[in-house]
């Protein structure tokens, strides 16, 4: 299989494109300076010139906060340059997946979300990131892979940056009052391989299993990298950020294992695999 991956300098884009070869499929992965996706006519050229039988679409503007400021070119990626991706799946006839994220959903309550749930976006990120989904919504082979706190050993992460600070202070402060499931790509990638392999299209979602809060991903990334610093737990409103952030980000992932394919591991096991694959783990 042909499988043309966007945003390939990205944590996700690098991990997917690495799992599809090594499986024997066909990668061809692209960041923008390969192809903006803003440009509608450089996306139909170099799409159709791939000739793809899938398009992985990780490419996003994610700067969650400085998207409240620039919100046209949050939306032109987001948004519009999806809608290119779109128009050129279409005119091939090709399977599409898109990768999406939680902050669709408007991050109240308790309850996981479900994949078909009503979407109302908190801040300027979520709201592109809808659009988006929309955009994909018009096709018929489309996959949409909701995702959320994700690392990589490819990019910048919240792993890395408490390892940086750990390294530096002897106590920190940690937000424990938003809760979601940390999630490592190289399990991600694995399981969006396994998916765009197959065509049993629709809305999923896609986290590592067990549940934290930022507070309690800490101290566990402390724990198991050796790392002795004190860290407390505040609350979100210590932190003013210009976005608005969900505070639930529970994901109900049953619909992946109804449709055939098998869930991640858990997030303490991804984040022991992943110190160890960065050389940070506790010998």
């Amino acid at each position: 299989m042909r499988v043309f991956v966007t945003g390939v300098k990205g944590q996700l884009g690098y991990d997917v494109v690495n799992e599809l070869e090594k499986r024997g499929h066909t990668a061809i992965g692209v960041d923008i300076e390969e192809m903006d996706i803003t440009d509608g006519e450089a996306v139909r050229r170099v799409i159709s010139g791939a000739g793809p039988d899938a398009v992985v679409h990780c490419a996003a503007y994610t700067a969650v906060d400085a998207a409240e400021d620039n919100e046209e070119l949050c939306r032109r990626v987001n948004a519009l340059g999806t809608e290119n991706i779109v128009r050129a799946c279409r005119e091939l006839d090709c399977k599409l997946m898109y990768i999406s994220t939680d902050y669709v959903f408007n991050g109240q309550g308790t309850r996981p979300w479900e994949p078909d749930d009503e979407r109302g976006p908190l801040n300027v990120y979520g709201q592109t990131k809808y659009e988006g989904e929309l955009a994909v919504e018009t096709l018929e082979k489309y996959f949409i892979v909701r995702i959320a706190w994700v690392f990589g050993v490819n990019g910048k992460n919240f792993i890395k940056t408490m390892l940086n600070l750990g390294k530096t202070r002897d106590s920190l402060t940690v937000v424990d009052d938003q809760i979601g499931s940390p999630t490592y790509t190289y399990d991600l990638a694995r399981l969006l391989t396994d998916m765009v392999e197959t065509d049993r299209y629709g809305r999923y979602h896609a986290t590592n299993e067990g549940l934290c809060s930022w507070y309690e991903f800490a101290c566990e990334i402390f724990k198991k990298a050796g790392i002795e610093v004190k860290v407390s737990p505040v609350s979100s409103d210590m932190y003013p950020a210009k976005a608005k952030r969900p505070m639930n980000s529970r994901m109900d992932k049953s619909k992946l294992e109804r449709m055939g394919f098998v869930p991640m591991p858990s997030w303490q096991d991804a984040l022991e695999r992943y110190l160890e694959a960065i050389g940070e783990i506790r010998k």
